[in-house]
């Protein structure tokens, strides 16, 4: 697997005021953690350890500030600024040489996904095309629409349909080869001005290299990008970890489980944390031991 990662944490969360007037969106609460935290986490089990973190210049600062370079988790973050909010496909120019001659996934920063990653590790794999995913929701004129004829293959794909031809959405995470910066170098500005990821999309549909892979009833996809999104998203969060005992998205136990650090790493992170559950959480990780005595993870 030869893919860098970039998550997308830009916008200015104007659908989130006044919260966002205090901090970045993507370092709001959604329960224990900062939102920054899942889609990280997404990225991490995926195996992928090279990641650019693109934002808006006000808010590079303060993402810094709390990830750093991505040492102590046994990654390494980069950073970048999208000065205007042109479009999701523009991270890809703004991450041109981040990504070289890489392929690329990216992962918007307020999805949250939770449960078995096959699907993603799967998708990963693959060495020529894209894959994105789809996801049947009651509401699918809010997202990019997916359509498939009586086979399954894909025939269209809508941003914001007005009359969606599915209920299946398509959620904030991509794979695509190492062609995709040049494919977004192609593409031009949409009526509203920006560098749709449907249009992209749609050149990998065209010369029949884009897979849609369906996720299933079990696994949960969440947006936070309004106040009752966010709500939502924390309450569930809080109510899986509360039944299970177990944190999602804990970064440094991500870390620990996938290889990336090992025991006296991690030893050393929980010592340079401050008492409280968070901490203790983690020294009961520690005593566990690795990944290979662990069931399979949903972090």
């Amino acid at each position: 697997m030869n893919k860098k990662a970039i998550l997308l944490a830009g916008g200015a969360g104007t659908r989130l005021y006044p919260l966002t007037t205090i901090v970045c969106k993507q370092l709001l609460p959604v329960y224990d953690k900062p939102m920054i935290c899942y889609p990280l986490a997404t990225l991490m089990l995926g195996g992928l350890r090279d990641v650019l973190i693109i934002s808006t210049p006000k808010d590079l600062p303060m993402l810094q500030d709390y990830l750093g370079d991505g040492a102590r988790l046994g990654i390494r973050i980069e950073y970048a600024a999208q000065p205007k909010p042109e479009g999701i496909a523009q991270a890809f120019l703004i991450g041109a040489d981040f990504i070289g001659d890489s392929g690329a996934s990216l992962i918007l920063g307020d999805n949250i996904f939770y449960g078995r990653l096959d699907f993603y590790r799967e998708a990963l794999a693959i060495d020529r095309g894209a894959c994105i995913f789809g996801y049947q929701v009651r509401d699918p004129e809010r997202y990019g629409v997916v359509e498939f004829d009586e086979g399954g293959r894909v025939i269209s794909l809508e941003e914001k349909p007005k009359q969606p031809k599915s209920h299946y959405a398509i959620p904030g995470l991509y794979v695509y080869d190492s062609r995709v910066v040049e494919f977004c170098r192609k593409l031009r500005p949409s009526a509203r001005g920006e560098l749709e990821i449907t249009d992209l999309n749609s050149v990998y549909l065209k010369q029949n290299e884009l897979q849609v892979k369906l996720l299933s009833r079990g696994m949960a996809w969440l947006d936070t990008g309004t106040q009752t999104s966010l709500l939502e998203a924390g309450n569930y969060i809080a109510t899986i970890e509360h039944r299970q005992g177990l944190k999602i998205a804990c970064l440094e136990e991500v870390a620990f489980r996938m290889g990336f650090i090992n025991e006296a790493e991690l030893e050393r992170i929980v010592d340079g944390l401050p008492k409280g559950e968070y901490r203790e959480y983690l020294r009961l990780v520690c005593a566990e031991g690795p990944g290979e005595n662990h069931p399979e993870p949903s972090f």
